[in-house]
């Protein structure tokens, strides 16, 4: 008889961390979302320069990230890296076929 019990309240458990699993990931997909169009094109210039504080080449890094971020509207965060946030920022590509966007 305990085994029948326990199915509903497994049950119940399974449910309820499958729910909290889904709410988890969708907030995620939400503020990633939101992120890719927040930029206007006045605000490219103030990302762009926080984008390539940290490279050497600061010249050639504002240049694209400048030219991306008109197109696409988005600047991925930090100064490297996390470009899975922007795709169109991620995936324009150079003739060579590597990235056009720092």
């Amino acid at each position: 008889m305990a085994s029948t019990s326990s199915s509903p309240t497994r049950f119940l458990v399974f449910t309820i961390l499958s729910m909290l699993l889904v709410l988890a990931f969708s907030s995620n997909l939400v503020e990633a979302s939101s992120y890719r169009s927040k930029l206007r094109p006045s605000e490219c210039n103030g990302s762009c320069t926080y984008r390539c504080s940290a490279t050497s080449h600061k010249k050639p890094c504002m240049f694209f990230c400048l030219k991306c971020c008109s197109k696409c509207l988005c600047v991925p965060p930090g100064t490297y890296g996390n470009k899975q946030v922007c795709p169109c920022y991620n995936n324009w590509k150079t003739k060579e076929g590597g990235p056009k966007c720092p």
